[in-house]
């Protein structure tokens, strides 16, 4: 709980006095009929809070002399507590959850106008959260309302993320190795696979080989659907049918990451399905992986965050026009961005709770920098549909992707993700293995 603390703090001395942040955390969401998909709170709310369960709201007042993290959450209820186990209750929420002050959550439309009385600035995260855009304005103009009693209320509304998803781009120890261990357990899970695979499997067994591996060693949730993808299914960016049989002499690309403490990994691998690459297979793999060493050397503290995806693009353009993928100049098809044909998609998003993490990748209007505590995937690709006439037949049909989890550091880079195998040779090895 020290963690979230040091947050909150820090995150209410960015508002200053005479302000309020509210944050309700995510909503139950139906799976079908009476079924619930697995519960996970709201990732800016649990960032605040550590705090996992549904129908919750916290407010964060600084220096309010009645306490500055209040809660509102369920109380504690013995019969559904039966069916649903236990709760944290309104004392388990201070005892354990470090709140100043607790409250039902049934309290919330009459207890939150009352504490905006008093404060000049509100933030919350706007359009994120139906029911509090809803209720926002309403508590507002009761408040206005009371003007002849001398009751101000709010004159500034701000958006909580501008802030939080700020802090929430720069990694703290503790969630670094967070992310380390969901990189490790997901390393794991692509190992498991490339042992496991062979011509005739259906792309799902493949899939179900990784939840295994990452769900014993802790880790149950997947980050976000797998995508198995054999032969011309790795050229469809976002697969995730994984109901095709792999066939002998394809190349199947597995993009599967799992979530860890409520932090992501997010790897992509792309290895034969009978173990051994072919003569074409590798000229095209050896490319991507040598744009992936480029976009990955531009990793560290002071290069603009888009200096990956310029060192990636300019290796798989050069390699493109060698193989006579692409015809032309090299200056003129960066120009014109002639290598989207087969490269449509960016390098590099950044990495936390979500798998497609929050923050800013401009600042004023530029690329931002790269600064230490910052993570991002690298993950240059190349995707040539089998209906494609323009190539020769020998490329058709073949997609690749390789991603790695990387961590900027004061040195230069980490990557998270390294014990996932990708050299040809230590790719092969194992799958002989």
């Amino acid at each position: 709980m020290t963690e979230f603390k040091r947050r909150r703090r820090r995150l209410m001395r960015l508002m200053g006095k005479d302000s309020i942040a509210i944050l309700p955390t995510a909503p139950a969401m139906t799976r079908s009929r009476d079924v619930e998909h697995p519960y996970r709170p709201d990732s800016d709310f649990y960032y605040l809070t550590g705090f996992t369960e549904p129908e919750s709201v916290a407010v964060l007042r600084p220096s309010h002399k009645e306490g500055e993290y209040l809660l509102f959450c369920r109380e504690r209820d013995p019969k559904k507590e039966l069916w649903n186990g236990l709760r944290a209750g309104l004392e388990g929420a201070k005892k354990h959850y470090g709140a100043d002050e607790a409250l039902t959550i049934g309290k919330l439309n009459e207890a939150l106008p009352q504490m905006l009385e008093s404060c000049e600035r509100v933030y919350y995260p706007i359009g994120h959260h139906p029911e509090l855009d809803r209720l926002m304005p309403e508590w507002i103009a009761a408040i206005r309302a009371k003007s002849r009693s001398g009751i101000k209320g709010p004159r500034e509304i701000h958006a909580l993320d501008l802030i939080l998803h700020e802090m929430r781009l720069f990694k703290g120890a503790a969630e670094i190795e967070a992310m380390r261990i969901a990189a490790v357990i997901a390393a794991e899970g692509h190992k498991r696979m490339m042992r496991a695979c062979k011509p005739g499997m259906p792309e799902y067994r493949l899939e179900s080989e990784f939840l295994h591996e990452c769900a014993t060693r802790g880790a149950r949730q997947a980050a976000y659907p797998a995508i198995v993808g054999g032969g011309a299914n790795a050229c469809i960016l976002h697969y995730t049918e994984n109901n095709e049989v792999l066939r002998d002499g394809d190349l199947v690309l597995i993009d599967a990451g799992c979530e860890y403490g409520c932090y992501a990994s997010d790897i992509t691998r792309t290895f034969p399905v009978n173990g051994v690459f072919s003569p074409v297979q590798r000229e095209l793999y050896q490319l991507v992986l040598d744009a992936q060493h480029a976009a990955i050397a531009e990793v560290r503290p002071g290069n603009p965050c888009n200096a990956p995806h310029e060192a990636a693009v300019r290796v798989l353009a050069k390699g493109m026009i060698k193989l006579e993928l692409l015809k032309g100049l090299l200056s003129r098809l960066l120009k014109k961005e002639g290598y989207k044909k087969f490269f449509m998609h960016r390098t590099s998003h950044w990495l936390g709770m979500d798998v497609h993490d929050v923050g800013a990748y401009l600042k004023d209007e530029k690329p931002r920098v790269l600064q230490p505590g910052m993570v991002l995937t690298i993950e240059p690709g190349l995707y040539i549909p089998r209906e494609c006439k323009e190539v020769a037949k020998k490329w058709r049909g073949i997609g690749i992707r390789i991603e790695d989890d990387v961590l900027v550091t004061e040195e230069g880079h980490e990557i998270l993700s390294t014990a996932a195998p990708k050299e040809i040779h230590e790719i092969e090895a194992l799958m002989a293995s």
